[in-house]
C-alpha cells in the first residue's frame, strides 16, 4: 500500500491550511460538509491522525471516527428531516477512494429522492454555510 501523503486536502483542512464548513470536532476527529454534496447535509467524518484508510488506521482512531459518525448521523437526520442515512467509506483506488485520508460519508436521505452523482455539482457557499450552522448547533446538543 502506498504511504500516507501529509499534503492531501483533508490533512490540510485538519491543519487549518484549507477552509471547510466544519460542523464537529474533538481531540480525535473532525467533521465538515462535503462541498459537492450528494444530498443536503452530506458530511465527511475523518480522524485527525494520519491514516490513509481502514487498512492502516489505529483501532482507537477508528473507534473515534465510528462514534463521531453515529453522532453526525443522528444530527443530520434531525436537522434535514431525513427518513434515513447512508454511510459510505472507500479504500484505495480500486475500492473507489479518491482522497487518501480515511473518511466516512454521512448522507441524509429522503424516501424516493435519489442521491446526486459523486462530485457532480458544487454547492453554493451560502447554502453550505447555512447548513453548517444548523448542523453544528444540533451537534452541540448531543
Amino acid at each position: 500500500m502506498p504511504a500516507y501523503d501529509a499534503n492531501n486536502i483533508f490533512a490540510k483542512i485538519i491543519r487549518g491550511e484549507m477552509p471547510s464548513y466544519k460542523v464537529y470536532e474533538n481531540d480525535k476527529v473532525m467533521a465538515f460538509l462535503d462541498i459537492m454534496p450528494r444530498a443536503p447535509g452530506h458530511t465527511l467524518v475523518l480522524p485527525k491522525a494520519p491514516a490513509r484508510n481502514i487498512l492502516d488506521i489505529a483501532p482507537d482512531d477508528l473507534v473515534a471516527v465510528a462514534l463521531a459518525a453515529q453522532k453526525v448521523a443522528k444530527a443530520v437526520v434531525k436537522v434535514f428531516n431525513a427518513d434515513g442515512v447512508t454511510v459510505q467509506q472507500f479504500n484505495e483506488g480500486a475500492g473507489g477512494q479518491v482522497v487518501f485520508h480515511l473518511h466516512l460519508h454521512v448522507i441524509p436521505r429522503k424516501n424516493g429522492v435519489p442521491m446526486k452523482p459523486p462530485a457532480s455539482e458544487k454547492e453554493k457557499p451560502d447554502v453550505l454555510s447555512d447548513h453548517a450552522l444548523k448542523l453544528a448547533a444540533a451537534l452541540k446538543d448531543t
